[in-house]
């Protein structure tokens, strides 16, 4: 029974550790390309990850993403 609360909290820390990197970041463009550029420059530069998460083009693109280690 004590080996199961410890994978339960080591398990608890472990996506604790994951989520608190986790950062939203936004860029716009002219294009969808352009937009993805600058996401990709954002993650490089925190040495991350991103995934897309909202894109929307009128005028300008503007595109959001989710960082993560």
């Amino acid at each position: 029974m004590n080996s199961v609360k410890t994978f339960v909290a080591v398990a608890a820390l472990s996506v604790m550790s994951f989520g608190a990197f986790a950062q939203t970041v936004s860029a716009s463009a002219s294009t969808l390309d352009g937009a993805e550029a600058k996401i990709a420059a954002q993650a490089k530069q925190a040495g991350a990850d991103y995934h897309i998460t909202e894109a929307y083009a009128g005028n300008q693109v503007h595109m959001t993403a989710e960082l993560s280690k």
